[in-house]
């Protein structure tokens, strides 16, 4: 006999089992009144489709956030070298030469940044001039994004420039134009001459190969880019200043662990970016949108979860008998207040389950046939849709939490409205 309690589940849990079992048994038995049935496949069906809402909403956000990431990586590097504080720096240095050579460094790319005026016929503009060494095509998927022409910065006998599509559109430039862009920068070591103000700027003279368009105004409508040779000359800079380097990661690297090793090599005196910090502000941005949509989503949810009050309370009211049975069976209020508790909880374990299901079938159908349409005129032809299990589960767990709360008001009551 002792072997036997032994065996048994303790108080609590055997407690909890039969108070699950009840309130299945309310929950899938047919009431005396089917309003209450109405009602309890009401406040299911409402969770069911707030719930799919809420994994639909996260997993477009994920998709339009893949996107833009995608489109980013086209133009940014893994990681990007600037200085802390200042605007160029000299990279003839122990440290820069030991991350040249890292086994985890595939292509190690020298950059000048600088604004400068534009002049194309009788058209103007300032705009960002990027010199960039040969190896940017491997550092980039420069190519992938080339709108027109071809990425060419030098054809061995001409300089040339590959401008965005937004500066393009401005000057009237087209790939392979004969007329020449012109490319103004102001002297840096020498004073401004009042009386021949022309003499002030530098001058260079490029042909356009190519145009390229990353989908990003901030890249689009500013960037120019040509050989760093040419910017160097245009801005007065030695062979080697740079105002950037950007590296490209071997494929087996581990970019969090390569983007510290190189923060550890420079110091403090350098910024190590990689491709989320280079957009930062941006990614904050889409972030911030995400979760309060997200907030709002909860909000509608949660009121939809008030139905389960009006179900719980006919409920209660229709199985009073039943409540007074168990008490004369010595269940206390609490045992009684559970079984009640746990009948609102399964609406919404049952509604969220359901809206799950249907939210990740649309997502998953939408992610690999895209038959929700953008229309023409956008980057891509359908939404764009990218489910997270981390987001059904966080989905699961809310829902499950606002239900919990919802059947506390009827339960929390119980013993008033008998």
């Amino acid at each position: 006999m002792s072997n036997q309690k032994n065996n048994e589940p303790p108080k609590k849990y055997r407690e909890i089992i039969f108070s699950l079992r009840i309130a299945w048994r309310y929950l899938i038995s047919k009431k005396s009144h089917n309003a209450i049935n109405i009602i309890s496949g009401i406040s299911s069906a409402g969770v069911a489709v707030g719930t799919m809402a809420l994994v639909v909403v996260l997993s477009v956000f994920n998709g339009f956030e893949t996107l833009i990431s995608d489109m980013f990586s086209s133009f940014d590097p893994d990681l990007r070298i600037t200085l802390t504080q200042g605007k160029t720096f000299d990279i003839r240095n122990a440290e820069f030469e030991k991350i040249r050579k890292s086994p985890l460094v595939a292509v190690f790319t020298e950059v000048v940044e600088e604004n400068a005026l534009l002049r194309f016929k009788e058209k103007q503009m300032p705009a960002i001039i990027k010199g960039v060494t040969d190896n940017f095509r491997q550092s980039t998927h420069i190519d992938s994004i080339m709108y027109d022409g071809k990425f060419e910065l030098f054809d061995g006998a001409f300089e040339r420039a590959v401008p965005g599509i937004g500066v393009a559109g401005t000057l009237g430039l087209g790939a392979q134009f004969i007329d020449p862009l012109y490319i103004y920068a102001p002297k840096r070591t020498s004073k401004i001459n009042l009386l021949r103000p022309e003499n002030s700027f530098n001058q260079a003279g490029t042909f356009v190969s190519g145009i390229f368009s990353v989908s990003q105004l901030q890249y689009d409508d500013r960037y120019v880019l040509v050989s760093i040779g040419l910017a160097r000359e245009l801005f007065e800079y030695d062979s080697t200043i740079v105002s950037s380097v950007e590296i490209k990661l071997t494929p087996v690297a581990d970019k969090a662990k390569a983007q510290q090793s190189i923060r550890e090599i420079l110091g403090e005196k350098y910024q190590v970016k990689n491709r989320y910090e280079q957009q930062e502000s941006f990614f904050k941005i889409m972030k911030i949108e995400k979760w309060i949509t997200f907030l709002i989503l909860c909000f509608i949810l949660l009121i939809a979860s008030f139905n389960i009050i009006g179900s719980l309370s006919m409920l209660i009211i229709e199985k009073k008998q039943d409540i007074e049975t168990l008490r004369c069976l010595g269940a206390n209020n609490s045992l009684i207040k559970r079984i009640f508790l746990l009948e609102g909880w399964m609406i919404s374990v049952v509604g969220s389950f359901a809206g799950i299901i249907i939210g990740t079938v649309i997502c998953l159908v939408q992610e690999h046939f895209g038959l929700l349409k953008l229309g023409t005129g956008y980057v891509v032809d359908a939404y764009p849709v990218v489910t997270n299990f981390s987001d059904i589960i966080l989905v699961f767990f809310t829902v499950l939490i606002m239900g919990m709360l919802a059947a506390l008001y009827p339960v929390r009551y119980i013993k008033k409205a008998l």
